[in-house]
């Protein structure tokens, strides 16, 4: 489940992060009113803790990875 989330969060970031490169309009202040506003600063910093929970991925056992997709 915390992978999936941060997988979530990560795209969501990445999604910004290319909106930003592209077009040089960021999405998450759009919404929550700003870089400086509170909501804003907890969405990137959960996208942060996402993409370093991300990196624990490269590092799995391929058939770990397996078996949680075998379970559903």
């Amino acid at each position: 489940m915390m992978d999936r989330i941060a997988l979530i969060l990560t795209i969501i970031g990445a999604i910004n992060w290319g909106s930003i490169g592209i077009f040089q309009f960021d999405i998450v202040s759009w919404i929550f009113g700003g870089q400086d506003a509170i909501v804003s600063r907890i969405i990137y910093t959960l996208v942060g803790l996402a993409g370093l929970w991300c990196i624990s991925l490269l590092f799995r056992e391929r058939e770990q990875i397996s078996d949680t997709a075998d379970r559903r």
